[in-house]
């Protein structure tokens, strides 16, 4: 297939991808000033973990219906059969056979993912933040270290995420009908075929992703908070 072919079903979470890290870094702020009595209150890291998990909630309305048209179109063509023309395709064709629940299909498990992964991912991150700035003075980490505590709260989310993942991807990908009791077939239908480990699938190259992406990340919102905050400091 040609080098494309490893960017199959992109454009579901390329059009995705910006709304949802802004609902998730909003939900996670939302998350912060909702156990905070003062603006300035410093939260302990369980209460980090409750702020992500409040962002995780929010993403979900965005990245269930685009995981499940991108998982769709990455496994079609090891079926020789070409069902759907692209991601807009998809998605009409999957709300014409069943709705908005054929194309929400999946939503419980994204949360299964998404909720304790987020959670995972902002506590990691200011943790390291603080482990690499001992003085607190988070606003002056530099590059690198932004760069590093980013790349690493990534790992920590996706070995979180990585079962509920494998659980999501084979239950949005079924013939309807085939997991009556959803995840829980699912579930018992792996384990029982494919052992413990399979459970793990994807690992590496989940992980080998999960570095420079979530590196890339923080490094962004930090550096688009930065901007902000000198166009309108008083905002």
């Amino acid at each position: 297939q040609g080098v494309r072919g490893l960017y199959r079903g992109m454009a579901a979470p390329i059009i995705g991808v910006t709304p949802m890290f802004a609902v998730c870094f909003f939900g996670f702020g939302l998350g912060k000033r909702l156990q905070q009595r003062k603006p300035d209150d410093v939260l302990t890291y369980p209460q980090l973990f409750a702020a992500g998990m409040l962002s995780g909630v929010f993403t979900t309305a965005i990245m269930a219906p685009g995981e499940r048209i991108k998982c769709l179109l990455q496994i079609q063509a090891a079926t020789g059969e070409t069902k759907y023309s692209g991601s807009l395709d998809c998605a009409k064709q999957l709300y014409r056979e069943a709705g908005i629940r054929g194309v929400y299909k999946g939503t419980v498990l994204t949360l299964m993912r998404d909720v304790p992964a987020s959670g995972m991912y902002f506590m990691t991150y200011e943790w390291l933040k603080n482990i690499l700035t001992p003085e607190g003075n988070v606003s002056d980490l530099s590059v690198p270290r932004i760069l590093f505590a980013g790349g690493l709260a990534g790992i920590f989310n996706w070995a979180v995420a990585i079962p509920p993942d494998v659980l999501k991807s084979r239950f949005q990908t079924a013939p309807p009908g085939k997991y009556p009791n959803g995840f829980r077939d699912v579930l018992r239908e792996l384990i029982r075929e494919e052992g413990v480990a399979s459970l793990y699938k994807g690992f590496t190259a989940v992980m080998i992703r999960a570095f420079p992406a979530n590196a890339a990340c923080f490094l962004g919102f930090e550096v688009a908070m930065k901007f902000l905050n000198w166009l309108a400091p008083g905002l």
